[in-house]
């Protein structure tokens, strides 16, 4: 299922209505009206990201730096799923 779906039917509808306008923006204001958001929320304190996923991306990080994981080129990765999918048809 499309994840911005889901995330779209929980929305009080004014917001539903705020992102259908922003998304009929060019790319060039929809990228300023991002940014915008994301600094107004950073000067009131509001946190972008849980702290769970902080951690988590603190985590994984750690890992890549101290050379735990190998991290895979994204055409190799795309390439697996297309093979896993065409395996599950």
């Amino acid at each position: 299922m499309n994840k911005s779906h889901d995330a779209e039917v929980n929305m009080s509808p004014n917001v539903h209505d705020l992102l259908q306008s922003a998304l009929s923006l060019p790319d060039d204001q929809q990228r300023e009206l991002y940014f915008a958001l994301g600094e107004a929320m950073d000067q009131r304190g509001v946190p972008t990201l849980s702290d769970e996923w902080l951690a988590e991306i603190q985590r994984r990080s750690d890992e890549y730096d101290s050379g735990l994981v190998t991290p895979i080129p994204w055409e190799e990765v795309l390439e697996r799923a297309r093979a896993r999918l065409k395996s599950n048809d």
